[in-house]
């Protein structure tokens, strides 16, 4: 089959994006991407063998504005460039992964009556696919609680597509399991980092350090705290492993005994993979809180301790890190919840749907 997937935009898209193409063309389909022309498009991309197609798209406005009225104009147009280019290589289904730009792609494919799936990354939908849904073939959801926010009868939970070669080294990782030398605290605050869990979780587990805790760090920082954060464990002596980010998180996620992170739905969907308890810090300026909803899914399983920023202070953390370390039996059913939440490849299923409902769509047309 021809499968076009919109993906641009964001991270959190275009990566699980990739990797279901990256399943989809090795089952022998033909797949183009269809992206946005963004600057962090390109690391996903180093690998991919196949056809891209780029139709530049701007965020979903809100409210009436001059600037919301220009940015809906634009959106038109993306429709429009798209229809053209999607008229002349017609695919038999079109897969969308939310956000601003898939709008162009999803609206052409609508008009040219291909069918469409769409798959919602966090618990609480984007405004793309809650724009969609209702016309879409199928949607599909990394979270059972995505189910009370859509208006659909039926939604077919995948869970958040990740790279094949994360959830490799996330099965030899659970495989070769081995108790680490030293009790290892992995945090991370997102693409650029986090001051504020940076400040509060530095000082903590200094605070730990010099209590007598045997401990170590991986702590990525972003680029403007890396320097400063590394410089608060030299000085203390505590063991640690300073970034400004990783691009290879597989060893970081298996070394660890607990993250202290966001939790965007690739964070939460990679802490489910490795089955690694966290406390999660939700960002408390994301877009209508979405990242609380999915820290609180994980809450709900198990799988996760969630507290808000507002309440994250160094006393609080350093007894919370303690306990942890006093009572691995708690740690161990969290791990437990976290690795039923990943029982199987969400990128596989992701294509098992695509593959479905394009076949269907030619049966019709036939």
């Amino acid at each position: 089959m021809k499968i076009a997937i919109a993906c641009g935009g964001t991270g959190g898209h275009i990566f699980p994006g990739v990797a279901t193409a990256g399943v989809l063309r090795s089952r022998g389909h033909d797949v183009k991407l269809w992206l946005a022309g963004k600057d962090i498009e390109a690391p996903a991309l180093r690998d991919w063998p196949g056809e891209m197609l780029t139709v530049p798209a701007e965020g979903l406005p809100t409210g009436i504005s001059l600037r919301s009225v220009r940015a809906l104009w634009r959106l038109s147009m993306a429709v429009f460039a798209c229809r053209g280019l999607m008229k002349s290589d017609r695919p038999d289904v079109l897969l969308g992964m939310g956000s601003y730009a898939c709008v162009g792609p999803v609206g052409a494919a609508l008009t040219l009556r291909v069918p469409i799936v769409l798959h919602e990354a966090n618990v609480l939908p984007g405004r793309a696919v809650s724009l969609f849904s209702r016309w879409a073939t199928a949607v599909a959801g990394s979270f059972e609680e995505t189910r009370h926010y859509l208006r659909r009868k039926h939604i077919e939970i995948t869970g958040m597509p990740l790279r094949r070669d994360l959830e490799r080294a996330a099965q030899r990782a659970m495989q070769n399991a081995e108790r680490h030398d030293q009790w290892t605290v992995l945090v991370m605050g997102g693409s650029r980092g986090a001051h504020a869990l940076n400040d509060v979780v530095s000082a903590s587990l200094v605070r730990l350090h010099r209590h007598g805790h045997r401990l170590r760090a991986i702590h990525l920082t972003g680029a403007a705290d890396e320097k400063s954060v590394r410089e608060i464990y030299e000085k203390a002596g505590l063991p640690h492993d300073v970034r400004a980010f990783a691009s290879d998180m597989a060893p970081l996620f298996a070394a660890a005994d607990l993250a202290i992170c966001r939790s965007g739905a690739a964070t939460c969907a990679e802490l489910a993979v490795f089955a690694l308890p966290a406390l999660l810090v939700p960002y408390p300026h994301a877009a209508n809180n979405h990242q609380m909803f999915n820290a609180r899914a994980l809450e709900k399983l198990g799988a996760a301790d969630v507290v808000p920023e507002s309440d994250l202070g160094e006393d609080w953390l350093v007894d919370y890190v303690a306990g942890c370390m006093r009572a691995p039996e708690r740690l161990a059913r969290m791990s437990a919840a976290s690795r039923g939440l990943a029982k199987r490849s969400a990128s596989e299923m992701l294509a098992d749907l695509v593959e479905r409902t394009g076949r269907a769509g030619r049966a019709a047309g036939a």
